[in-house]
């Protein structure tokens, strides 16, 4: 993530704190990045070095229309300072920013199979323990991981998969002398 993402983040974090707004400011600007993953084409039009940061912020201006007041001028000088094709990289370092305020670690775990609620709610409270935090966990099924666990936070990756050991494997063999 650019600093300048992380900066406009952090600003919007500081002002809905101080506003005592943060769940709805983050909530509003999550549901517009949301918007722009399921319409590339509007993601695309403000992501469009040829469209005036003005024009860009005409379109945010009506898509933001019953969005908090500080969302609102937030996506306004976002655009006009032509980081409107942004806001989606932005929402994300807010999410982490408030989850991290309020104690909160957000945790996908892959696994090759179907994780019962036991199986599940056991990883979960290791990682609790460990990290200190409450965890909130997404889970997926990738079969192609063979056996195992991949556990993304944020951009951070731990793959005990057994297709992660075979590629590092495959890795070490290559490269050894």
């Amino acid at each position: 993530m650019a600093v300048a993402q992380r900066m406009y983040a952090r600003a919007l974090f500081e002002a809905a704190r101080e506003a005592g707004r943060l769940e709805e400011v983050a909530g509003d600007l999550a549901a517009l990045a949301h918007a722009l993953e399921e319409v590339p084409e509007l993601d695309a039009f403000l992501r469009n070095p040829q469209v005036e940061p003005r024009g860009k912020a005409e379109v945010l201006g009506q898509l933001t229309g019953g969005a908090d007041e500080l969302v609102r001028n937030f996506v306004q000088l976002v655009a006009e300072k032509g980081r409107g094709g942004e806001l989606a990289e932005m929402s994300a370092e807010l999410d982490a920013l408030v989850a991290a305020s309020q104690n909160r670690l957000s945790v996908e775990l892959t696994t090759a199979y179907e994780l019962s609620d036991e199986e599940a709610r056991a990883i979960v409270e290791t990682i609790e323990r460990a990290a200190g935090r409450h965890v909130e966990a997404t889970r997926s099924v990738d079969p192609s991981l063979m056996g195992g666990i991949v556990l993304q936070v944020g951009s951070h990756r731990a793959d005990g998969s057994v297709r992660g050991r075979l590629e590092r494997l495959r890795h070490e063999l290559a490269t050894a002398h």
